[in-house]
């Protein structure tokens, strides 16, 4: 068992050696190692571009609800900002810098792009009801995508180190 030296104690080179393992340490700490599943969270972030492509409902595809044209609402619309925002670039984001906080900022907003993209499917429900169309398969794979992603996020924040 090793025994600890008061710092004052120990001599200006190990001190500095010290000092330095200490920010090593900190530096480890935030770190998260995604493993094989970063390549699982890359294949569902291209998943998610590709359903931009597709139809969300009726002809309007989901680059057309981003941008506004295909006036579906606002949940479509706000499920279209949440997924890209989490989805994509905060996930972007903790695969490049491997930070355990964006980590679980993917996993907490992938999480809460989810529930957008339930209201959003609900919102095209209800909207056949009145003679709208329905959710089409981009909306439909965009929500699959997302819960695939937190499912992935967690496991990874969880995971850390």
């Amino acid at each position: 068992m090793a025994r600890e030296v008061p710092s004052g104690d120990l001599p200006e080179e190990l001190t500095e050696l010290n000092r330095e393992l200490e920010g090593v340490t900190r530096r480890v700490e935030q770190r998260i190692e995604p493993g094989s599943t970063a390549l699982k969270v890359s294949i569902a972030m291209l998943v998610l571009i590709v359903s931009l492509l597709l139809p969300w409902t009726g002809t309007i595809r989901g680059w057309q609800v981003l941008s506004g044209i295909g006036s579906l609402g606002s949940l479509p619309q706000l499920f279209t900002l949440t997924s890209l925002g989490f989805g994509l670039v905060v996930s972007s984001l903790a695969l490049a810098t491997r930070l355990w906080g964006l980590a679980w900022l993917a996993a907490a907003g992938c999480g809460v792009s989810v529930i957008t993209g339930v209201w959003a499917i609900w919102s095209r429900q209800t909207g056949v009801l009145s003679g709208g169309t329905g959710p089409g398969i981009g909306l439909i794979l965009a929500l699959l995508t997302m819960i695939f992603l937190v499912a992935c996020w967690v496991r990874i924040a969880f995971r850390r180190g």
